[in-house]
């Protein structure tokens, strides 16, 4: 497969608050275009991960509308879900309301030869429970002093553990939701909670800030990504996340199809079959 290489990656920059995305919009072809060879590097990827047994778990958070399903999706479009897992869970039962708070996100860390992507993730407890309520400031605080050893911990049992923040504009989140309200394919993306967060932009924006400062740390910082342009957003975060994993693209064995057996007499069956129609 030859050697690895990557396109624009980014090695991280500080954030700065305002910053956007500014090259002209990608069409369609061109964003196929430039898509296909980071694929193509996401497999090498995942063959490594399999080979070698590393564990990699890939943490994606943002404001409603930022654009994390689609980068998700992007990632995950090639390569096999036996390896690359989506965990996104849903409200806490009340069992788990009762555990210590990261408890139920540990048991879906990676095993040997797994990725896992968290689509949003333990950090709901700094942003979305706090501004909206649903803990205690106290606990809020509390979960920010004590994430940074949890991570810690993560990544010193052999997990390479990367944090990703898709930043989006005041504009961008407003024609966004106004596109869910009009569009009858994106309403089920619509929520009461996305109406009411839309209303508390700068109180998202202290509890990031705040988020920022305690749990971007030496060995889990947070790698932030702009995502006004859905496409280039993509494009510049698998190229990051591929430049973030030592991984050694594998040979590829020669390989030759097979002659196909003789019939041997088969025939086609007699029996009636429900073809479905065809119209397209």
């Amino acid at each position: 497969m030859g050697k690895k290489s990557h396109h624009r990656a980014d090695t991280g920059e500080l954030f700065e608050p305002g910053t956007r995305q500014r090259d002209a919009p990608l069409k369609n072809k061109d964003y196929r275009r430039l898509l296909r060879p980071l694929h193509a590097e996401l497999v090498a990827l995942q063959e490594w991960v399999k080979s070698s047994g590393a564990r990699i778990c890939v943490v994606f958070e943002g404001r409603d509308t930022a654009g994390k399903g689609g980068v998700i999706k992007a990632i995950t479009a090639r390569v096999s879900p036996r390896v690359f897992r989506v965990v996104a869970l849903p409200a806490p039962t009340e069992r788990e309301k009762s555990q210590m708070y990261v408890q139920r996100y540990l048991s879906y860390l990676p095993a040997a030869g797994e990725v896992v992507i968290f689509d949003r993730s333990w950090y709901n407890r700094a942003g979305v429970e706090r501004v909206m309520g649903f803990c205690t400031d106290e606990q809020a605080q509390h979960f920010l002093q004590l994430i940074p050893a949890v991570e810690r911990a993560i990544v010193d049992s052999g997990v390479i553990l990367v944090k990703y923040w898709l930043e989006v504009s005041e504009e961008q989140q407003t024609l966004r939701l106004q596109s869910r309200i009009d569009d009858p394919r994106k309403i089920w993306k619509l929520s009461e909670l996305d109406l009411e967060s839309y209303s508390r932009w700068y109180d998202y924006a202290r509890a990031r800030d705040e988020m920022f400062r305690l749990t971007d740390t030496g060995w889990a910082p947070w790698y932030v990504a702009t995502n006004d342009d859905k496409k280039r957003g993509r494009l510049n975060i698998i190229s990051h996340l591929l430049s973030r994993v030592p991984y050694e693209p594998l040979d590829r064995p020669d390989v030759v199809l097979p002659k196909r057996q003789s019939a041997h007499g088969y025939g086609a069956p007699l029996q009636p079959l429900h073809w479905i129609p065809t119209p397209y």
